[in-house]
């Protein structure tokens, strides 16, 4: 075989292996050039950058066919000098370092010297510049790294102009994925957009080339709102509200934040943000993604916020040379400044967003003049024949709607405002967004594809109807609430209602529940042990008898510890503590008093050698749990207080019976009682409520055993009232 032959040898069925070779220089620089450059609006955004270094005022740029046919960027920076020009397109030629040190302290956005001689191995590159005090200027053309000729002088205006043509003239597979010119062009307008924003002492335009209007022109402003005015329009000033972190701890990270942030009134369907970190425009995913966990909680669905942030960082914390484009950077410490930033905005977000501006519509005042009016100026308005005028029946007159709160009976108490009027949850949201973007693979059981099925199957298409568009009245008991649903009111079983949402929601959320930490861990036997005192089926065992009935229960959850972690996220440790608790309904806990009566149900009655029995029994001793059952302690309304009587003999005397005297009354016992009966009441409204609209399936079972009773139906109340 020859030495050059790179064909491999089979010499007695063997199979020498391809010889290593050196690849050519041309090669490896188109290789990298396609790295570096890897579509037209990264050619823009290095040429920026390259002029931003060069300490321009003015930045203008041009684009012809998305940047294929025409990139042209000028500026009137300090220009290149004369006897730079032979070296200034090879690659790792550069004027912003000497050493690799200077890294630890670089300012400039530019350091590697790669990305004009990246540009003149898949374009056609010319530079024209003049520096300060020459009397004319010079141009000259470049091809894979080197000039094609001499520099020539010519007339020019202070600063550089680069052009570049024909981009991936020689790359094909690439300039075909880019033949649509409608892709880069608005990818460039937005790099050029986002740095007008940043860099308000410099004027930017950007237009196509032969239009006479520029897509983007930022004049020099002392303003950050006016440059976002110019850029992104006036309604997008008027939501937004300033931000500011520092961090400037000694012994860690010195860093400072200051931008401007969306507030609740902003409305967008995407996000847009503009990231500058020690004045370098980048992308850090993970703080976007954190700042839309802020957000999900306060925007209106389907929105998305406006972002403008500049971070400024020790340069030796910051790591410029980890991506090909400079598009990202590594920061010391990442994890805590996005932890700082995030607890800024929510912050920001609560006090910012107590009220919201809702746009509104001119009436026409024409529409709204009297008839008499009309007739006294001679105005006749007729009606065409064929229309006849639509007025609802009085009957059938729906006060309220899904949509709308006026209706429910919070709206009639002029009482103290309830404590319990909190926040949306932001830690839950964030948590729900990100189970949702990482599921796991465990719902792909058969036997609970099974299950669900059977919920769909036996799913009440009436009752899902009232479901799904009812309106909330209030609290008509301990167990009942009142829901309107057009014209019918119903009585609606709440503990019966949740019991079923909680056991669809754990099939639901089979393998993908988030957690609840308990701060201390609960060891099952003690648990299990009382809750053998307080079952009645076991009251007449003696202390032994229930010792043992704990432990064989203890020791079977145990044994099935990894499958119920796994499938439900209720996590028991090697010894036997119970430590994690399934998050079944965001926003939600559980009462733990019923903490010991579960974990007795799950020994006891979940079919453990039967996979489509266990997972049902376990849902169900879930959602029993999980269900809003009357708190333990009794309501202290109205008569109820009679019961927190520290002399339970003055209840039996009749002159004695209604008086509620502070000194009688054990203060403590009732704060508790009336704390657990609010956040009862509250869990209903504002958690229970609109979650049975979002997830619940009524089974046919519920229309027969009063867990929905319709009570009253305004039609036929209004033939009563005629009738009387």
């Amino acid at each position: 075989m020859d030495v050059d032959d790179p064909s491999p040898r089979v010499d007695g069925g063997g199979v020498d292996p391809p010889r290593i070779r050196r690849l050519e220089e041309s090669v490896v620089n188109r290789i990298a050039a396609g790295e570096v450059i890897q579509r037209p609006s990264s050619a823009v955004k290095e040429l920026v950058e390259n002029s931003l270094d060069a300490g321009a005022s003015t930045v203008s740029v041009t684009v012809k066919d998305g940047g294929l046919k025409l990139i042209q960027v000028s500026d009137d920076g300090h220009g290149i000098r004369f006897e730079d020009l032979p070296i200034l397109c090879e690659r790792h030629t550069t004027s912003k370092l000497s050493a690799y040190e200077d890294l630890q302290t670089i300012k400039s956005m530019g350091f590697r010297g790669e990305a004009l001689a990246s540009m003149t191995y898949v374009g056609h590159v010319t530079v024209t510049t003049i520096t300060e005090g020459q009397l004319h200027g010079y141009r000259v053309s470049y091809k894979d790294g080197v000039m094609e000729n001499e520099p020539k002088p010519c007339a020019a205006v202070k600063g550089t102009q680069v052009m570049v043509e024909n981009l991936f003239y020689n790359m094909v597979a690439r300039r075909k994925t880019l033949q649509n010119s409608n892709d880069d062009y608005p990818k460039i307008v937005d790099f050029i957009s986002r740095f007008a924003v940043h860099h308000i002492n410099v004027s930017f335009s950007c237009r196509k080339h032969g239009a006479s209007r520029a897509d983007v022109h930022s004049a020099s402003t002392s303003s950050r709102l006016d440059a976002i005015r110019n850029v992104y329009g006036a309604s997008v000033v008027r939501d937004l509200v300033e931000i500011e972190v520092s961090d400037e701890d000694a012994g860690d990270a010195v860093f400072k934040m200051g931008g401007y942030i969306s507030n609740a009134n902003y409305v967008a369907k995407k996000i847009t943000m503009i990231l500058f970190i020690n004045d370098r425009l980048v992308d850090c995913t993970a703080l976007k993604r954190a700042i839309e966990f802020v957000y999900a909680a306060t925007l209106p669905q389907a929105s998305k916020p406006f972002i403008y942030m500049s971070i400024n960082l020790p340069s030796e914390h910051v790591d410029v040379n980890i991506h090909p484009t400079k598009k990202e950077v590594s920061l010391l410490n990442q994890e805590r400044i996005i932890e700082i930033i995030k607890n800024a905005i929510e912050e920001k977000l609560r006090s910012s967003n107590t009220t919201r501006i809702f746009q509104t519509q001119a009436i026409n005042s024409s529409a709204l003049m009297p008839a008499n009016t009309q007739k006294e100026k001679g105005t006749e308005v007729k009606m065409s024949s064929g229309m006849k005028s639509q007025k609802t029946p009085v009957s059938q007159i729906v006060r309220t709607d899904p949509r709308n709160p006026s209706g429910r009976l919070h709206s009639y108490w002029h009482g103290q405002s309830s404590n319990l009027e909190m926040k949306c949850d932001l830690v839950s949201v964030r948590n729900v967004v990100r189970s949702r973007r990482n599921p796991k693979d465990a719902g792909d059981l058969s036997s609970r594809h099974e299950l669900l099925t059977e919920i769909d199957s036996h799913c009440h298409p009436g009752l899902l109807e009232v479901v799904k568009n009812c309106t909330y009245v209030g609290l008509a008991d301990d167990v009942f609430a009142l829901i309107q649903h057009n014209t019918h009111l119903y009585l609606v079983n709440i503990v019966n209602v949740s019991k079923e949402l909680m056991y669809q929601q754990a099939l639901c959320r089979f393998g993908n529940f988030n957690a609840i930490q308990l701060s201390e861990p609960a060891p099952l036997l003690d648990l299990l042990l009382m809750a053998l005192k307080d079952d009645e089926l076991v009251c007449d065992e003696n202390d032994e008898e229930k010792l043992e009935i704990a432990k064989v229960n203890s020791e079977i959850l145990k044994d099935n510890a990894e499958m119920i972690n796994e499938y439900f996220s209720i996590h028991v440790d090697q010894d036997g503590n119970l430590i994690r608790l399934p998050v079944v309904l965001d926003q939600y806990t559980p009462d733990m008093d019923r903490l010991p009566e579960f974990v007795l149900t799950m020994g006891n009655d979940v079919t453990w050698d039967d996979e489509k029995e266990c997972f049902r029994t376990a849902a169900a001793a879930i959602g029993n749990f999980y269900a809003l059952h009357p708190p333990i302690l009794p309501n202290p309304s109205g008569s109820g207080i009679q019961l927190y009587k520290k002399n339970k003999d003055c209840m039996t005397g009749g002159e004695h019976v209604d008086r509620t005297d502070e000194d009688d009354i054990d203060q403590e016992l009732l704060a508790e009682a009336e704390t657990a009966w609010s956040q009862r009441e509250w869990t209903i409204q504002h958690v229970l409520f609109p979650s049975m609209q979002l997830f619940l399936k009524p089974p046919k079972s519920m229309a027969t055993d009063g867990t929905f009773v319709q009570v009253a139906s305004l039609e036929k109340l209004y033939k009563i009232f005629e009738r009387c």
